[in-house]
């Protein structure tokens, strides 16, 4: 008779341990259907960070002078800006220079998806041009 009221009691126990769990684990983890924080939508480079105040004027410059400006206004500012802007500075010369080399168009596409992660407020636009800019045969 002891041994039977010991047992009931354990499992009572456990099932009350079993209990506390389940209600630690419905109020501390987030629900399955909520995503990560949402990033915001961006319309335009001239909102992101990452682009010296004095290279503002470089930059519009080479944008009025098309593809190549661009091209080399990133060969020699790379170094000196940093993303979010300048995957977008990057994928302003994708669309620029897809009419003349469609092949530089899909390297340049593929080094800047390699480099932004969905967290980046740059990452939408990304996913915009993919089907454009992916090798056929893509598995991505």
């Amino acid at each position: 008779m002891k041994f039977l009221i010991g047992a009931v009691i354990l499992i009572g126990f456990g099932l009350l341990f079993y209990q506390i769990l389940e209600y630690w684990d419905k109020h501390q983890s987030p629900p399955p259907g909520a995503a990560a924080p949402a990033v915001p939508a961006v319309s335009s480079g001239e909102q992101l960070a990452g682009l010296p105040p004095q290279l503002e004027a470089a930059l519009g410059a080479a944008e009025q002078r098309g593809a190549a400006g661009l091209r080399d206004f990133l060969s020699v500012n790379r170094q000196r800006v940093s993303d979010p802007r300048l995957a977008w500075i990057e994928l302003d010369y994708v669309l620029m220079v897809t009419e003349s080399d469609p092949a530089e168009a899909r390297k340049a596409f593929a080094r800047v998806k390699q480099r932004l992660t969905p967290s980046s407020p740059v990452y939408s636009r990304m996913k915009q041009l993919e089907k454009t800019y992916e090798p056929a045969g893509s598995g991505n």
